[in-house]
């Protein structure tokens, strides 16, 4: 069981997202950064669909109610166990009573918490994902007061085990992002695809979960930005009318009508995601669907191949009362 303390500005339940519903107009939802949730999950014993929170913006504080297992993954957050400073990208073994405190810092902005077993949240159009656009309770932002109780444990794991920081995403305020070209590149002029790769843009303070704003050398249209609507994915990079790129993030609507020059590739997603509103910027370059696959895969078997075990279960200090 966690108890929410202090909820922060934005604490919600996440998995992998609401699969087979785009086309009645349901949003995805789903993690900001799916590396470090399907890393949480793995380093807690659990399938990577598993619930889970999602962190951002102001972080939290939570107390465990009963003793369990617990992985902190992301960026831009300190973790903290009554108060004492802890390593993320580890399992630990959290005892009843103690307080779990994510603290913002530089670097980042999403964090991932998963305990062995997940969260037992209601199961809803086959996904626990929070995706308020939906506007019904259950899929609310968590409050102070909440309390989340475990699911049933998946896998014995012992705390120690750890994901070493040469299989981590390069986290960074100014990473290069690749992208595949996107349906409509033929519709921007070919300065503007040239501003597009070549240019350097800021996100912008009013960025979500919805969408990434970004600012930067104007993209030019040769005919206009309008389109018949048509299907958005996360990551893909929309131009309207002003020549600022908007990237579609986790809660995109499942339709848009403005032309689309890219799609970020997934394994880069996670760079994006934790570029930080007002003070991250981004570059883009142009890759293959072949070479963005073969990355994702190299991301993915990380996952499976390189957390490392520890040689005992002698981590029980981190969670001592």
């Amino acid at each position: 069981m966690l108890i929410i303390q202090d909820a922060g500005f934005f604490l919600t339940i996440q998995d992998l997202g609401r699969t087979g519903w785009r086309r009645f107009g349901v949003p995805a939802a789903g993690p900001m950064d799916a590396f470090a949730f399907r890393a949480a999950n793995a380093l807690a014993g659990n399938p990577p669909e598993a619930a889970a929170l999602e962190i951002g913006l102001g972080g939290c504080r939570l107390q465990a109610g009963t003793d369990l297992l617990a992985a902190v993954t992301g960026a831009g957050f300190e973790l903290r166990l009554d108060n004492k400073p802890t390593p993320l990208w580890m399992l630990l073994r959290i005892r009843g009573g103690q307080v779990i405190s994510l603290h913002p810092k530089p670097g980042g902005c999403w964090a991932y918490l998963s305990i062995n077993g997940g969260l037992a949240a209601p199961l809803i159009l086959g996904s626990r994902a929070a995706s308020p656009s939906l506007g019904a309770d259950v899929f609310r932002r968590l409050r102070a007061g909440d309390q989340l109780p475990p699911g049933e444990s998946f896998h014995p794991v012992l705390p120690g085990r750890f994901l070493p920081q040469d299989a981590l995403p390069k986290y960074r305020n100014l990473p290069t992002l690749e992208v595949i070209p996107g349906p409509q590149q033929e519709a921007f002029t070919l300065e503007g695809q040239a501003a597009f790769l070549f240019g350097e843009y800021a996100v912008r303070e009013d960025s979500d979960r919805m969408g990434y704003r970004l600012e930067g050398p104007r993209i030019g249209h040769h005919d206009g930005a309008d389109l018949t609507s048509e299907g958005l994915v996360m990551g893909a990079v929309q131009v309207p009318a002003s020549g600022m790129p908007i990237v579609m993030m986790s809660d995109c609507p499942t339709t848009g009508g403005y032309t689309k020059i890219a799609t970020i590739v997934s394994a880069d997603l996670p760079l994006l995601a934790q570029c930080p509103p007002g003070i991250g910027r981004v570059r883009f370059r142009q890759t293959t669907v072949a070479a963005a696959q073969a990355r994702l895969r190299m991301m993915m078997t990380a996952l499976e191949t390189k957390i490392q075990e520890p040689e005992e279960d002698g981590l029980g200090w981190v969670g001592a009362a």
